[in-house]
């Protein structure tokens, strides 16, 4: 991506030298999955041996001493649903040092990638004149790896949490190619440092804060110095407005726009003590709610992003009160002090909340995944079949016929040359979970892929001959309910050729960046079977026909058969 980035970079600034350019470099770091190249992961080998909450007073010592928190700072302390890393194992302190080396190795391989790309700026002569914003790490370290982290972060996406055990024989390749890691909550929690909480926290400045360096020589004085002022990432953009003497846009290909809601930063660049321009900013996700205004944060913790527990009512939340401006890591709650402006800030919080349409509050996780579990449209407005042909790629969950848990069919009318056709017929996902059907020695194949670490392949036990061919794969749910497990049916022209059971299925999202390929399976390979960048089907494909019954109970009878299934299961127990 930096090549690529520098080579657009070179060339626009050589063909049209007194033109502006803009450039969003989003490096995905330091965001799970945690990838990096095995050098850099090896670099920080044994470095954290002393575990999650050592190093959360570490860096609070660095940061106090590099100026960029208050000296006064207090440690805020770890959560009781959080482990303390002495009560680890050696398997599990083994796992976990490997799982912050590799962040470590991600975090320092992006700087590198940055670095690449300042060098460039400077060898061309822009870097002075070039307004940079290096926004760093991901919104607050992410929890959703769960105690114990996940070497398949799909799995915590769709709830499911990881265990030690699962993953002790992947610490090797941790952060390589063939895992989809995520670490610890300790790690996320003392990434954080010193605040308490972490991402999908929102309430908290663990789940909201970052650093953040503004480059500017030519248009800003101050050099290697340190602003406090409150500011959301909002305001990047009304900031380089400003810098490039712009106006807001009024409209943007025919269609009004809003005004922004953030404002310039640039104003803090001369004036390092000037009072906040940013006095008020909401926060909000999965219900955990916050409030900014004029130096105090009132806020609420209403879930845990790795706690699978049901949920208080939002109306029984507890709600926080910090003077931020005298407080910098929220260690002192005033709620019980100060009633009257946690009142206040509750206000402006239904305020801000109102004008952003962010009531009703939804404080689902993973089913929102699902867009008919969450009640909301997707592309296909409620179709229940769907014809797709040869060169259809790409196409994305919600852009393709939702087949998670419902009965469904896969028909595939096809046109076989030889006795040897091979490659992939459909594949939706990949590697780290999914389905595929495919033909390997003129054999007919259906492989379910549960997050790489089950799999159920049927096949037919004799080649096709050759000529057209009728191949068809049928799903039936053991249970209505997300994650079911169930019978998996492969037929030619009408006449069934094997037979298994898939133990458990995905509940509600494959993958968040892998989607369904005709005729090839275009990214990482569902099955082992065959190879990556070498699937595609040797045959004809006509045309592939997939139909799904959606399940016939109500949301409310499905909670209620999964209530009595859970009590059942408690009382054989």
């Amino acid at each position: 991506m930096t090549d690529q980035a520098i080579n657009w970079m070179s060339a626009q600034q050589a063909l049209t030298p007194d033109k502006p350019f803009y450039m969003y470099f989003a490096t995905g770091a330091t965001h799970a999955p945690h990838h990096a190249p095995k050098e850099y992961i090896a670099k920080y080998k044994g470095q954290f041996s002393g575990g999650w909450d050592k190093l959360r007073e570490e860096t609070l010592e660095r940061q106090k001493k590099l100026g960029v928190v208050p000296a006064d700072t207090k440690l805020t302390p770890r959560p009781a649903e959080i482990p303390a890393w002495d009560g680890m194992s050696a398997d599990q302190k083994r796992l976990f040092e490997r799982q912050m080396e590799t962040f470590a190795g991600f975090a320092e391989h992006t700087d590198h990638e940055v670095g690449r790309l300042v060098a460039q700026l400077e060898a061309m002569g822009e870097l002075d004149n070039t307004l940079f914003f290096y926004i760093v790490g991901d919104n607050g370290a992410s929890a959703e790896g769960g105690p114990e982290g996940a070497y398949n972060e799909l799995m915590a996406l769709n709830g499911i949490v990881g265990k030690a055990d699962q993953m002790m024989d992947h610490i090797d390749e941790w952060g390589g190619p063939n895992t989809f890691p995520h670490f610890a909550i300790g790690w996320a929690w003392a990434n954080n440092t010193p605040f308490q909480w972490t991402k999908q926290v929102a309430s908290h400045f663990g789940g909201t804060r970052n650093g953040m360096v503004m480059h500017w020589p030519k248009g800003i004085k101050a050099k290697g110095e340190i602003r406090s002022q409150f500011h959301h990432v909002i305001d990047v953009a009304p900031t380089a407005l400003e810098a490039a003497k712009l106006p807001q846009p009024k409209t943007v290909n025919g269609v009004t726009q809003r005004p922004m809601d953030g404002v310039s930063m640039l104003y803090s660049a001369d004036a390092p003590k000037a009072p906040d321009r940013r006095t008020t900013q909401y926060f909000e996700m999965f219900g955990n709610r916050g409030i900014y205004h004029k130096g105090w944060v009132a806020c609420t913790r209403h879930s845990i992003p790795w706690v699978m527990a049901k949920l208080p009512a939002l109306k029984d939340d507890n709600w926080e009160l910090y003077n931020v401006d005298k407080d910098f890591s929220e260690a002192n709650n005033l709620a019980k002090e100060n009633p009257a402006k946690l009142k206040e800030l509750q206000a402006v919080f239904d305020k801000e909340a109102i004008r952003n349409n962010v009531f009703p509050i939804d404080d689902r996780r993973f089913e929102r995944f699902n867009p008919a579990l969450a009640g909301r449209p997707d592309l296909l407005g409620g179709r229940t079949s769907l014809t797709v042909y040869p060169g259809m790629t790409g196409m994305l969950e919600n852009a393709f016929i939702n087949v998670k848990g419902v009965p469904h069919t896969i028909t595939a009318e096809v046109e076989l040359k030889d006795e040897k056709t091979e490659g992939v017929i459909l594949a939706q996902a990949g590697y780290f979970g999914g389905w595929v059907v495919y033909m390997k020695d003129g054999k007919p194949h259906h492989e379910y892929n549960f997050f790489a670490l089950e799999r159920t392949n049927i096949a037919s036990d004799t080649a096709l001959a050759p000529g057209k061919h009728t191949i068809s794969y049928e799903f039936i749910p053991d249970a209505a309910k997300p994650g079911t497990g169930g019978k998996s049916i492969l037929s030619v022209d009408g006449k069934k050729v094997a037979e298994g059971q898939i133990p458990k299925t995905v509940p509600f999202v494959f993958s968040a960046d892998e989607g369904t390929d005709v005729g090839l399976d275009g990214e990482t390979n569902v099955s082992p079977d065959y190879k990556q960048g070498d699937n595609a089907f040797t045959g004809k494909i006509v045309k592939v026909t997939i139909e799904a019954k959606p399940s016939n109970l109500s949301a409310a009878d499905q909670k209620a058969k999964e209530d009595a299934e859970t009590a059942a299961e408690k009382a054989e127990d």
